[in-house]
């Protein structure tokens, strides 16, 4: 299976339902929404899956994209997708990791946009979002975009407030939702 991004570029994915790409609508909506900041800016991929976010970051100038990711095939899939869409003075690295375990070896980055889909119905909202805060990897005009289900019951789960971070926004898009969070 592949999927479409920015520029009309195609990128493969994995078979099956090991990972969920991030759909069009939400993909075209986030970088509507960062418009003007992705250029030369710090990306971090959280739940890589297929890359989809970061070769989007790729394609509109990120200088940099780290991405986190625990499946073997997966990462492999995303080194592909990124090498095909990457430029000469960009660099990007995928770390093959729980998330959470992966946050702690980026200890001392700075990154000015995070991109963070998990699996919807998982439990690694809080102790994401709470080691983003530990090891201050958020840049202080940075933010950091939290996918998940638009369900009351999924979306309680989100933290609205950490000892740095603060949710300051959410998008609704049909079957998927979007908060934002900033340093306070």
């Amino acid at each position: 299976m592949s999927i479409r991004i920015y520029g009309n570029r195609e990128l493969k994915t994995l078979q099956g339902l090991e990972t969920r790409p991030t759909s069009a609508r939400v993909r075209q909506a986030l970088f509507n929404i960062w418009q003007g900041s992705i250029a030369d800016c710090r990306w971090l991929d959280l739940c890589s899956g297929s890359g989809a976010m970061g070769a989007e970051a790729l394609c509109r100038d990120a200088k940099i994209v780290v991405g986190i990711e625990r499946s073997n095939s997966a990462c492999q899939i995303i080194e592909q997708n990124w090498a095909k869409v990457a430029g000469l003075d960009q660099t990007f690295q995928i770390l093959r990791s729980d998330v959470v375990t992966g946050l702690a070896r980026l200890d001392g980055q700075k990154f000015d946009r995070i991109y963070f889909d998990p699996p919807y119905a998982g439990e690694l909202y809080d102790p994401v979002l709470a080691a983003i805060d530990r090891y201050e990897l958020l840049a202080v005009s940075g933010e950091i975009a939290v996918e998940h289900s638009p369900n009351p019951q999924i979306s309680s789960n989100l933290p609205t407030s950490l000892p740095t971070l603060e949710l300051c926004r959410r998008k609704d898009y049909g079957n998927t939702a979007v908060s934002f969070y900033q340093l306070k």
